[in-house]
């Protein structure tokens, strides 16, 4: 600066001298605001504390790793403390012991995997950093006990005081077996459908109207229970992330930073066999000879209604496979999972957020501790990347289909114990086409023209077959827009478009006027007239709604799915006078359910909580709608949102980063606080509202102010 003070002084002219002071004033502004930009690893604060904007998302500024972890933990106990409290004493396998009966089973399901005793391993098998990491995240949720016992429910109190084993296996209790598996599942001793879903975008530079990369993250889960979302920001030593974590996991599991970011799909994974024992002589045939079930035995405490304990013991076999979890006509079946040896799963996703570029972030998941999942990805570089992640058994023979069915247990041929390693994994960097897309399809469909080809992989990896019409209709948006600004990201996510419509209507409503009576004609009008959108004000969706429930899904079209036309297949109807008939019956229910057929859409499909009452946009993925959100039953013939769209980010990277978000249901659970629905009205309006990560912007927005 006296350098230049003194070249100023040389000018005679005093114009020349205001000219430079201006030309100075400005070059000083812009390398302030390149050097605001990209500190997004910002110097320690000497003390930590949580900023409270006005919708309730804690903004954690911690001076080291300790006291950022003991932070979150009490924000989240802040945020959701007895929500948080109930999930721990689920995952302990002493549920029905603290609350009642209704809790037996799950106690039976966590015990029968083993949870309890493998959370006790994984702890001890952290790394001492992460351990201690660990150990502040209960810290913070126990200190924050101690300060407030009179905001936690009584009944809830037993929980504490909160141990690091429980984070632990609250982590394997929702990510293992619920994501990867769950007890409906083994009980059916089938692969259904996991209930959670969700969208995934990346946008490279090319494809972008501003010509920075774009991002979006779209999960669809259940809103209650061990899927509810906290969204936070975590400011550390090298570490400055935004995101959301599902309530009691101690870091964010989507994020982003002013380098990077990325989002999860549920991916078409398969993390879990099922095998056919068969028993004899107390035990199982294994190539060709008998082995002996190990076993554990616990004796489980059930609370009565009177507040006495009545106890019962369960018995866990075990085989070479896993867990026996069913018993009858002369054979068991046995339950192998994924993941048993993969402890790293926190620290990888804390690492995740730490790095600046594609390379430091694949080094951190060749790790392969996530068990599955979907990471799309896209960073300030200009990068995107999908990758089809998780761990995929080394199997010998089979397959997807295969193995999605009872594995025959009594020969070590079907015994895999080897994972694929990470470059065995699908996975496309920057595709020609400039985009990728996730919408809970298989990885061969992420990208037009395909990137990552099915037949370069082994035949049990992902399933091949259909692309669903969620995935067509996420896909089409994006290959029909050349260039999608950050604006257009946000609309296009919002669409209810249903694609299932678009590629229907054009046969049924000639089918319904050939074969159907007068009721079948007026409903024929009225699917002519309607927008094809899942809109609150949309009049004919229900009646289309109605009319896909009643018809045989798998036998609709007589044109199947073809990868080489991809957005105008499946199509044609199989048997036109039953999809009239099909349309009569669905007419008949709605018009007596509502008393007209041209019902709208927001008048029957209501997002509910609390006091507010507030018409839907947006329906099931199944019927193609991109804004995925899902009903059940409630009164007055009206049906109430349960699950789907729950966090939502849209991130550009550029300099700063952009981004806005929502919670769908609020960032709390906690009763009292005002943050439980005060994100709805904006979700109902299809509407995001701005993420603030600069600590002035977070100071214009303040609620409130905890220091540590």
């Amino acid at each position: 600066m006296l350098n230049i003070g003194m070249y100023l002084w040389q000018f005679d002219q005093p114009i020349l001298k205001r000219k430079f002071s201006r030309f100075l004033a400005f070059i000083l502004s812009a390398i302030l605001v390149v050097v605001l930009a990209n500190n997004s690893f910002a110097t320690a604060p000497k003390t930590t504390e949580i900023l409270w904007d006005t919708y309730g998302i804690p903004h954690i500024y911690g001076k080291d790793a300790p006291s950022t972890f003991q932070a979150f933990g009490w924000a989240q106990m802040q945020s959701h403390a007895n929500l948080l409290l109930r999930l721990y004493g689920q995952a302990r396998g002493k549920a029905a012991e603290y609350w009642g009966e209704e809790y037996l089973e799950s106690d039976k399901w966590v015990l029968t995997m083993g949870v309890p005793n493998r959370a006790n391993s994984w702890y001890r098998a952290q790394s001492p950093a992460f351990r201690s990491y660990i150990n502040a995240f209960t810290s913070g949720i126990n200190t924050y006990a101690k300060a407030h016992p009179d905001l936690i429910d009584e009944q809830l109190k037993i929980v504490l005081p909160v141990k690091p084993e429980d984070v632990l296996a609250h982590l394997q209790r929702v990510l293992y077996f619920t994501f990867i598996v769950n007890q409906e599942q083994v009980t059916d001793i089938t692969h259904t459908q996991s209930k959670a879903g969700s969208n995934g975008w990346a946008i490279a530079p090319k494809h972008s109207a501003s010509g920075k990369a774009m991002l979006l993250a779209n999960p669809h889960l259940l809103w209650s229970d061990l899927f509810v979302w906290y969204e936070a920001q975590i400011t550390a030593p090298e570490m400055n992330a935004s995101g959301a974590a599902l309530v009691g996991i101690p870091v964010l599991a989507i994020a982003f930073n002013d380098y990077l970011g990325w989002t999860h799909t549920v991916n078409t994974h398969d993390g879990w066999d099922v095998y056919k024992l068969k028993l004899t002589d107390d035990g199982y045939l294994f190539d060709g000879k008998v082995r002996p079930f190990t076993t554990s035995k616990f004796l489980l405490k059930v609370k009565q209604k009177n507040g006495s304990l009545v106890e019962q013991s369960l018995l866990v076999k075990s085989s070479v496979h896993g867990a026996v979890v069913q018993e009858k006509d002369g054979f068991a079946v046995a339950l192998r999972v994924v993941g048993a040896d993969r402890p790293g799963v926190l620290e990888q996703w804390w690492d995740m957020a730490r790095s600046r570029n594609l390379t430091q972030f694949q080094k951190v998941l060749k790790r392969l501790q996530l068990p599955m999942f979907t990471v799309m990805y896209a960073d300030r570089a200009g990068h995107i990347m999908h990758l089809f992640n998780g761990l995929v058994p080394i199997r010998q023979q089979g397959d997807f289909q295969y193995w999605e069915g009872l594995i025959p247990g009594d020969t070590s041929k079907t015994l895999w114990k080897k994972m694929h390693p990470y470059q065995d994994l699908p996975r496309v960097i920057d595709p020609p086409s400039g985009w990728l897309q996730n919408a809970n399809d298989a990885p061969w469909t992420t990208t037009f023209p395909s990137a990552i080809k099915a037949d370069d992989y082994p035949a049990y990896m992902a399933p091949r077959g259909k692309m669903p019409f969620r995935a067509q209709s996420s896909a089409k948006m994006l290959a029909e827009d050349p260039k999608i600004s950050f604006v257009e990201m946000i609309k296009y996510k919002h669409s209810t478009k249903m694609e299932l419509a678009e590629r229907i209507l054009d046969d049924l409503i000639p089918a319904a006027q050939k074969y159907g009576d007068q009721l079948t004609h007026r409903a024929a009008d009225i699917l002519a007239a309607w927008n094809r959108n899942a809109d609150a004000d949309s009049r004919g969706a229900v009646l289309f709604s109605f009319w896909w429930q009643e018809m045989d899904q798998d036998q609709t079209f007589s044109i199947p799915w073809n990868e080489n036309s991809w957005c105008t297949t499946p199509d044609g109807l199989k048997d036109p006078e039953s999809a009239a008939k099909a349309l009569q019956i669905a007419a008949a229910k709605v018009e007596k359910a509502y008393g007209k057929l041209d019902v709208a859409w927001g008048e029957v499909f209501r997002v509910r909580s609390g006091n507010l009452d507030l018409p839907a946009n947006g329906g099931d993925g199944d019927l193609g709608i991109f804004r995925v959100l899902n009903f059940a039953p409630s009164t007055d013939e009206r049906f109430q949102a349960v699950a789907g769209d729950s966090y939502v980010a849209a991130i550009e990277f550029s300099q700063p980063v952009r981004a806005m978000a929502l919670l769908s249901y609020g960032n709390a659970t906690q009763a009292g606080s005002p943050h439980i629905t005060d994100q709805l009205q904006l979700f109902t309006r299809k509407q995001l509202r701005p993420v603030w990560r600069t600590r002035p912007e977070v100071l214009a927005n303040l609620e409130e102010r905890k220091t540590f």
